[in-house]
């Protein structure tokens, strides 16, 4: 293999006594007990050997996620409530050896291989798989809509991400960070490598913000930061979070999306005030979760921007041939080289034996605008895709999910705040939010549906989605 595994994130440093995770069911990890997991997995399974993990937001799935790892074997990191077509469509795909899952939560009448801290490990009799050696773990790009594109991470990912996030955010062994995004979402998976990158003790839970069980997980475990998509913002403000004493909490981070204005001035303020920190930050999963941090000194003064590139990572613009806009202010695609640029896609098991493809270059398909200051501000997407509450959205993989429960013809756009679904019949629209909710798991508040007579096309007949409008 490419390095020693046993010194990612520098692991092999840690006491094997500290704590590396608590979880609001009350359960404690400690960096020994992972250690101990990987050993288990050396022991029992054939090195490189494909994962799935299925994960809730608990100490269990952070210790198998990342000992998985450790031992050399391949995770692909799922929901444990992905919906049943996405899971079966990616077994017959990807045919994985090994099936992680929580207990009692994954129907299999095999006997465990491995069960240790809720979870049980389960052989489903695939053969082998061929993979790269630089291969760490999978991601999935498209949240449940249902593609089988999968992120390709490499070692040097992990540690690249750590070290860049824990140093922009100046983390230390003594934070105490509260994760409420998933383990399977880029931005939660960095919020686990870059805090024991540094030795502290991630607080996980998958306890939604209004239950009170929340506050009081995240008062008596004193958390000390929280990072949230403009949504969990949403709430928090709703639930007059200002007004809240937490003289623990001092860093309120936010990724996964443009934030409102509003919205974002209000918690900026209340941090300037409050002797907190707000960082508003920008990645991709293909970018192993972050490439751009705005520094919080500027929150208020450069609002709206991303900022500016990562420690050890460069961002540029490029125009439509491909060549650097030197000059500022500019605007162009924004491309993004550094250590954490992933090595690729793939598309189904053969892929996973490729080599790095990107050889640490990412055009990110944003267009976005440089100032004279060297900030960068996002103004649109190349590609078709949106950002619904930190959640990837493709939006050909939603119009291929609406024609197959519909027999009118469909075209969607939308925002990062809204999805919108264009039809040529009115008595179709209950079918297609329906059909949209259970399939990509957004509220119906978010779906909007527009009936008109025909769609536009061109002469090939290719859907002009700029005639659609997309407010």
């Amino acid at each position: 293999m490419a390095q020693n595994l046993k010194s990612l994130l520098d692991l092999d440093k840690r006491d094997p006594e500290a704590v590396a995770a608590i979880d609001s069911y009350g359960h404690v990890i400690t960096y020994g007990d992972i250690k101990g997991l990987a050993d288990s997995l050396r022991k029992n399974v054939k090195p490189r050997s494909l994962f799935f993990v299925l994960t809730k937001n608990d100490v269990g799935g952070i210790a198998w996620v990342i000992a998985t790892i450790l031992s050399g074997n391949v995770p692909l990191i799922l929901n444990i409530h992905t919906e049943n077509g996405l899971l079966e469509a990616l077994l017959e795909t990807y045919k994985p050896e090994f099936i992680c899952a929580p207990e009692g939560e994954y129907d299999s009448h095999a006997t465990p291989v491995v069960a240790e801290h809720g979870y049980r490990l389960f052989f489903t009799g695939n053969p082998p798989c061929k993979m790269h050696d630089d291969l760490s773990h999978l991601l999935p790009t498209s949240g449940s809509t249902g593609s089988p594109k999968l992120v390709r991470h490499k070692y040097s990912n992990i540690d690249a991400a750590g070290l860049n996030i824990s140093t922009f955010f100046r983390l230390t062994d003594v934070d105490r960070p509260l994760m409420v995004l998933p383990l399977y979402y880029t931005m939660g998976l960095s919020m686990v490598f870059s805090h024991f990158k540094v030795g502290a003790t991630v607080l996980i839970t998958d306890l939604k913000m209004t239950d009170p069980g929340f506050w009081k997980f995240l008062k008596e475990q004193r958390a000390t930061s929280f990072t949230g998509v403009p949504f969990s913002y949403e709430v928090l403000d709703k639930m007059r979070f200002s007004r809240m004493k937490l003289p623990d909490l001092t860093l309120l981070t936010q990724g996964g999306g443009k934030m409102p204005a509003e919205l974002n001035l209000k918690f900026a303020e209340y941090c300037r005030d409050n002797g907190k920190r707000w960082v508003a930050t920008y990645g991709q999963s293909e970018g192993t979760a972050r490439m751009a941090w705005l520094p919080e000194e500027y929150a208020i003064s450069k609002m709206g921007s991303i900022g500016i590139a990562v420690p050890n990572g460069q961002l540029t613009l490029r125009d439509s041939e491909g060549n650097i806009i030197e000059e500022s202010p500019a605007t162009g695609e924004m491309c993004y080289s550094g250590e954490n640029v992933t090595m690729g896609y793939a598309k189904n098991r053969e892929d996973l034996a490729l080599g790095d493809e990107r050889n640490g270059f990412l055009p990110t398909g944003d267009i976005a605008y440089r100032d004279a200051d060297g900030f960068y501000f996002i103004k649109g997407r190349m590609g078709r895709f949106l950002k619904i509450f930190g959640n990837r959205i493709g939006l050909d993989e939603c119009e291929q999910i609406l024609k197959s429960h519909l027999s009118c013809e469909c075209a969607c756009t939308g925002t990062d705040t809204k999805l919108l679904v264009y039809l040529t019949s009115v008595s179709e629209k209950e079918v297609a939010i329906s059909s949209l909710i259970n399939a990509v798991k957004l509220p119906a508040n978010v779906i909007e549906v527009r009936v008109i007579d025909s769609l536009p096309k061109n002469e090939a007949g290719k859907i002009l989605y700029s005639k659609l409008k997309n407010d």
